[in-house]
């Protein structure tokens, strides 16, 4: 049976990679919609490729701009086209692999008409949880989580009873700075910042993951995907990143997912779910040729962030949505180096702190405090 497809952000590396899982499950998969920011000359070459019926970017000016050459395809631009695109009745499953808050509208435009999502950005969970998995569950929906360790959690929890779960695991590969001082980290260019041991990934989140600041996000986005207090979410260190996520359940027993380190295997699982192919090829795992795995505590002294994000979480409200856009800020300011890498998390800290949280926020509440936290901390702290 063929799954119907649309992808938001498919120039983008997670978009890129789902793309490839579908070049290899051809068969299986009919792709009605994708979705670009600016790069619209590699969404020319995809709509060659892979024939959508709608594509939608950034702006009108650049869907006039494709519109010049391309024939037979609607072409959309802005929050609407995405969301007209995520909440077409044709998706079995959407894709949301766009960055920022601007995945948040398309997610609950595909759930509030039925439709599954591959969740593959944070912020949506991060800065709304409460309203998604809400309407999720109100809508009857998947959210299948396309993050490495969200996916090897949801497949060591699925079709087990979630009140059994003592505690879930989530793994970092501690970042370039693991082994550093704080003095080295206070003193990081951005060109070592950017140099992640394991992964390849966008610069933004590349620098959440020197801060451990990703992971926080993703200890929020877990409480909420997995309904798990946060006194039961644990990070640890695990430089091999073989060790994707685990389960401890209230027996004692663990269930772990191993694997090696291809963000093809995640998205794959999110895409095909709860079917189950072969698709793209990788190396066959083996644990001989794996010296040790290592685990440690993070040091929340050198990784502040990650202590931040806990905090903004069990507060709860709109801390964790000032928490995501203050950051996001501030990362910006980092790569435009107009900060060192250790001013993100003072920054952040600082707003949270004058921060007049809203205990039960709306959509438009969220929205609000993602405006004015980002205009605070560029006023006050990034100029």
């Amino acid at each position: 049976m063929t799954r119907t497809i649309s992808i938001l952000g498919s120039t983008g590396s997670v978009g890129k990679q789902a793309l490839e899982v579908i070049d290899g499950l051809s068969e299986k998969f009919n792709v009605f919609a994708l979705s670009a920011g600016r790069n619209i000359e590699l969404l020319e070459q995809q709509i060659t490729n892979y024939k959508p019926q709608v594509v939608s970017v950034a702006t009108q000016k650049l869907a006039i701009e494709l519109g010049r050459k391309i024939k037979n395809t609607e072409i959309l631009w802005g929050q609407d086209g995405l969301k007209q695109i995520a909440g077409n009745s044709e998706n079995d499953i959407v894709l949301i692999a766009v960055t920022g808050l601007n995945g948040l509208e398309p997610a609950i435009s595909a759930i509030k008409n039925g439709i599954d999502i591959a969740l593959a950005n944070k912020e949506t969970l991060v800065a709304a949880g409460n309203i998604v998995t809400r309407l999720s569950r109100e809508n009857n929906t998947e959210i299948i989580p396309v993050d490495s360790e969200h996916s090897a959690i949801y497949q060591c929890i699925r079709r087990k009873d979630s009140s059994k779960i003592n505690k879930i695991i989530l793994t970092a590969s501690g970042g370039p700075f693991r082994t550093s001082s704080i003095e080295e980290i206070n003193n990081a260019d951005i060109e070592t910042t950017l140099a992640h041991p394991r992964w390849s990934m966008g610069d933004k989140i590349t620098v959440d993951s020197a801060t451990l600041m990703n992971k926080g996000l993703e200890v929020i986005e877990a409480h909420w995907l997995f309904g798990i207090d946060y006194n039961n979410i644990e990070v640890i260190i695990h430089p091999q990143s073989i060790v994707h996520g685990a389960v401890e359940f209230l027996d004692g027993s663990v269930i772990s997912q191993i694997g090696l380190p291809s963000m093809h295997i995640p998205v794959q699982f999110a895409l095909t779910y709860p079917e189950m192919f072969s698709g793209i090829k990788t190396n066959s795992f083996d644990l001989t040729e794996i010296a040790k795995l290592e685990f440690e505590k993070p040091d929340l002294k050198k990784f502040p962030c990650l202590e931040l994000a806990y905090e903004a979480g069990k507060k709860g409200g709109t801390y964790p949505a000032v928490l995501n856009a203050v950051n996001e800020e501030a990362v910006y300011a980092f790569l435009q180096r107009k900060i060192k890498l250790t001013d993100i998390a003072q920054i952040v800290a600082r707003v949270l702190d004058r921060h007049d949280v809203i205990e039960n926020p709306s959509f438009d509440d969220i929205l609000e405090v993602d405006k004015n936290s980002r205009e605070l901390a560029v006023k006050k702290h990034l100029n």
